[in-house]
């Protein structure tokens, strides 16, 4: 294998580089960590290797994107429909269906065209310069010019440029965040480890994407561009399928039987009319054409794009941008949420939750770095004046041995620097300790950066004129307790350090998730100018301990309660710890399988690598805590999840989680805290980062389909009744009741007037109290079907009839038309009221809760009135004028048919049998 190929191969596949002596890796890379790359070498590479960037993925062009717009089943028929019909020579009738289709086309294109590539988002995420040793010398170059053998210099505040392996490591501490769910950053180190280490705990990697957060750390690049984590992550991406959302199969499967029916029926008209009545073959076939222009539900496309666009505003006006029209319908057939951790269950604000000194325990309150909240003992509060001198110590410890500030900004607090050093600020303002005067009170002289294999930090401060200098020490606690010969007691004396029990308290602390830190402090001569690892060593005195953790957002626990109400089950899949994450569920309420201490259990990404898909899919059913999960096991267990015939909502903020929202059947992000690669996979993005405003965008989900089911319901049984009318004049050989243009009249002025304002019903009580909707179940099911065959026979019986007896009556065939017009659109306005829901009477909803339906209502009446008396519609539309007791009869066909289906609605209600209305996941 020539040199060239070796690198590549080399560069394209996981070396196992964490495993490996620096030395090994620089040797096998040909670099040099005190040289670097010569610039002519560095150019080789670049041509070998590309430049650090990620392959751009193809794009539709905005033509496909419209045209891809008419690929469906529905469309299909609208087309032909308006071809035959322009064929006929009925051009109005023609304008009409294809305006129907032009307008569905370009509001779906409108909000595709809305959505950037994922993968130019992430490609936005590499930085654009980087530090690197180049002839020896240290040069800033363009981030896209970095090779495999590059030695990078990093420091506190760089973005990582490429996957390193680190060479030498000052105190460094990376956020990996938006790769592997982490909450804190991570310390590094330079030593090799175990082959096995997952990724998220190889302490001496510093992966693209990242961020420096403190200290200083020199590598050597291992993977560049395409072969990066983030790389990988793209490419993940790139290979998720496209799922057809519930809608989109339901709409599907009900344009294929509609199809269906309508040949049918068209056949059946061909038949009649030539073999029964002896029609010419070429009138019977285009009375056939009529027959299934009526039948045609043409306005349905259109209607069911505007239902998701009213659903779109209300959601937004809930804080839930919708990026994907279906993602509206989708939501509200959703089954499982699968939630990232840090950022979006919790505050991503590292909060003191316990604090321990002088042998006692102090509760927190509060979450994030907003310093609202408040130090108890038990029920009583606790400030400065009576908090005894081992806990103020504690606090003022945390203050003075730290390097961070919290600051304020248009509202929202937040820190710079540490988390873990931000959450020491807030828990020692809430008793009153404000860092600006305490580090005034006590200015810094000296420190002891904090290192990974030494685990503390110490800082020494001046107490005043010819006073001691005073050392603070914070770490682990074993280490920490190691330094100390006494403990402080409440009462400010001195006492013999009780390790044991200080051991076990934070133990307990640490089963409940919290991160623990132990204090410490120590009295040097007042002429002391630095400090020195020795100066450590030992006869501190123990202060206490503080247990900190990522805090679940106050409104999640009502959310997660909600979404059990609604039958959504809610999974976190983290790429955290597993102790923490099953300590964070638990406080948000998710259930699960537990282990035999009754404790939630977490399955962590190890125990995962080894199950296959059935195994897989099984686990994913039973556990509700995924830990320490790499984005490929994201992937899999919403794919696991999907196996299962669930719906799955997959809520995340970081780089990790793009693949995993993309393959879920709705993808969420958060609009603030979220990476803009999390956003542009995600189907949905939460302006106020809220796991609780999924709850609400679920609920409006529900309402949107609920109210696409009413509008089908309602619109279908006047379409097939006009068909019958039409097929019905065939067989009995007589006069059509309704003409075509008057079919056009009823077409073109209730969908806009009456099945629009279903658009507008509000959302049912029991919407987030009943089971998820069975996605695999039709639109229409049998109980529905049945119900507008009732409508559609009523429709039909009330026009033949009517309009038989106002012919024997004597009355012109103008009037005898105007008459089965008007019944059938009394039928229509009045079982529009029934369509209102599908379970409940309007009596029960009350009639002016749904004001544009009243309005549309009243609207109709009037055009229908204009319809029978303006001269000009008599003309156009051949009517005439009728009497009081035709109207009569008219309302009378409405209101029989109001009262059916009202009485089949009681009966259903009376006998439990409404859920299948509904399709639900029962």
């Amino acid at each position: 294998m020539s040199g060239t190929k070796q690198e590549r191969a080399r560069a394209g596949a996981d070396q196992g580089w964490h495993a490996r002596p620096v030395e090994e890796v620089v040797a096998e890379l040909r670099s040099s960590l005190s040289h670097g790359l010569d610039s002519a070498e560095a150019r080789r590479r670049l041509d070998q290797h590309g430049p650090n960037t990620l392959t751009p993925r193809r794009k539709r062009g905005p033509l496909l994107r419209f045209l891809l717009q008419l690929h469906q089943p529905l469309i299909y028929i609208l087309i032909a429909a308006g071809v035959v019909t322009l064929a006929l020579g009925e051009r109005v009738d023609a304008s009409v269906i294809f305006g129907v289709v032009l307008v569905n086309a370009i509001v779906g294109f409108v909000q595709e065209s809305k959505a950037v590539s994922a993968i130019e988002a992430l490609a936005r995420t590499l930085v654009a310069e980087a530090t690197v040793l180049r002839n020896g010398e240290a040069r800033r170059i363009p981030a896209a010019g970095i090779v495999p053998g590059d030695v990078v210099l990093l420091q506190s505040g760089d973005k990582v440029p490429a996957d390193i392996r680190l060479a030498h490591a000052r105190e460094p501490q990376i956020d990996e965040s938006a790769l592997t769910g982490e909450s804190v950053p991570v310390p590094k180190q330079a030593e090799a480890l175990g082959e096995d280490v997952v990724l998220a705990d190889r302490r001496n990697m510093a992966y693209a994407s990242s961020l420096v957060t403190y200290g200083q750390a020199k590598g050597v690049v291992v993977a560049t561009g395409d072969h990066t984590e983030v790389g990988k992550i793209s490419t993940l991406i790139s290979t998720v399928e496209e799922l057809k959302t519930p809608l989109a199969r339901n709409i599907a499967r009900f344009s294929h039987v509609l199809l269906v029916i309508i040949l049918g029926l068209g056949a059946l008209t061909v038949g009649v009319g030539t073999s029964v009545r002896g029609r010419p073959w070429g009138e019977a076939f285009m009375a056939a054409v009529a027959l299934a222009v009526a039948a045609i539900p043409e306005g349905l496309p259109a209607v069911v794009t505007i239902i998701l666009a009213i659903g779109v505003s209300r959601m937004a006006r809930r804080r839930a941008i919708i990026r994907k029209l279906p993602a509206v319908e989708t939501l509200g057939s959703t089954t499982v949420i699968c939630s990232d951790k840090t950022g979006t269950l919790t505050e991503n604000q590292m909060t003191v939750r316990r604090v321990v000194a002088g042998g006692e325990p102090f509760e927190v309150g509060g979450g994030g770095y907003s310093p609202e909240g408040e130090i108890s003992r038990g029920e009583r509060a606790i400030d400065a004046h009576d908090a005894g001198e081992a806990l103020y110590e504690t606090l003022r410890c945390g203050v003075l041995c730290n390097d961070a500030i919290v600051v304020e900004r248009e509202g929202r607090w937040a820190v710079e620097g540490d988390p873990t050093e931000g959450a020491l600020l807030v828990a020692a303002r809430k008793l009153g300790l404000k860092r600006d005067e305490v580090v005034e009170a006590a200015p810094r002289l000296d420190s002891i950066p904090f290192e990974s294999d030494r685990q503390y930090m110490a800082t020494m401060h001046d107490a005043g004129p010819g006073a001691p200098r005073v050392v603070y020490l914070k770490g682990s606690v074993e280490r920490t307790l190691a330094r100390c010969s006494e403990t402080l007691r409440a009462d400010g004396s001195a006492g013999p350090v009780e390790r044991e029990r200080i051991v076990l308290a934070a133990e307990e602390m640490a089963s409940t998730g919290l991160r623990v830190l132990a204090f410490a402090r120590k009295a040097l001569p007042a002429d002391a100018s630095q400090i020195e690892h020795a100066d450590v060593a030992g006869g501190m005195t123990f202060l206490g301990l503080q247990g900190m953790i990522d805090p679940p957002r106050q409104e999640v626990i009502a959310a997660v309660k909600a979404c059990k109400s609604a039958g959504i089950d809610v999974r976190m899949i983290t790429g955290d710890h597993a102790l923490t994450a099953a300590a964070i569920a638990r406080e948000i309420g998710l259930t699960g399988e537990v282990d035999g201490d009754g404790a939630l259990r977490a399955m962590t990404g190890r125990a995962l690598e080894g199950c296959d898909d059935e195994r897989l899919v099984e686990a994913a059913s039973r556990v509700a805590v995924f830990a320490r999960v790499t984005p490929e096991q994201k992937l899999r267990l919403v794919r696991a999840l999907q196996a299962s015939g669930h719906v799955v909502a997959m809520t995340g903020d970081g780089v990790n989680d793009a693949p995993a929202l993309r393959q879920a059947n709705i993808g969420v992000a958060m609009g603030l805290a979220g990476t803009e690669v999390a956003k542009e996979a995600a189907d949905m993005v939460l302006t106020d980062d809220n796991f609780a405003s999924i709850k609400a965008a679920v609920e409006e989900g529900r309402g949107v389909f609920d109210n696409l089911t009413k509008f089908i319901a309602w619109t279908l049984p006047t379409n097939l009744g006009e068909g019958l009318v039409i097929l019905m004049a065939i067989v009995l050989g007589t006069q059509l009741p309704i003409l075509p243009a008057q079919i056009l009249w009823i077409n073109m002025t209730t969908a806009v007037l009456l099945g629009m304002m279903l658009a507008f019903e509000p959302m049912e009580e029991d919407a987030m109290r009943r089971p998820p909707r069975d996605p695999d179940a039709p639109i229409l099911n049998q109980p529905l079907v049945m119900r507008m065959g009732l409508v559609a026979l009523m429709m039909l019986f009330s026009a033949f009839g009517l309009f038989f007896w106002m012919r024997r009556s004597g009355a012109g065939l103008a009037a005898s038309t105007t008459v089965a017009v008007n019944a059938f659109v009394s039928i229509e306005m009045f079982y529009l009221l029934n369509c209102r829901s599908l379970t409940h009477s309007v009596l029960h909803l009350g009639l002016l809760s749904n004001r544009p339906l009243v309005l549309g209502l009243l609207g109709m009446a009037a055009l229908q009135l204009v319809f029978t008396y303006a001269p000009v519609m008599n003309r156009l539309f051949h009517t005439a004028p009728i009497g009081w007791l035709e109207w009569l009869l008219i309302l009378v066909a409405g209101a029989l048919t109001w009262a059916f289906v009202g009485f089949e609605k009681w009966v259903r209600m009376r006998t439990g049998r409404t859920a299948r209305l509904r399709g639900m996941a029962l």
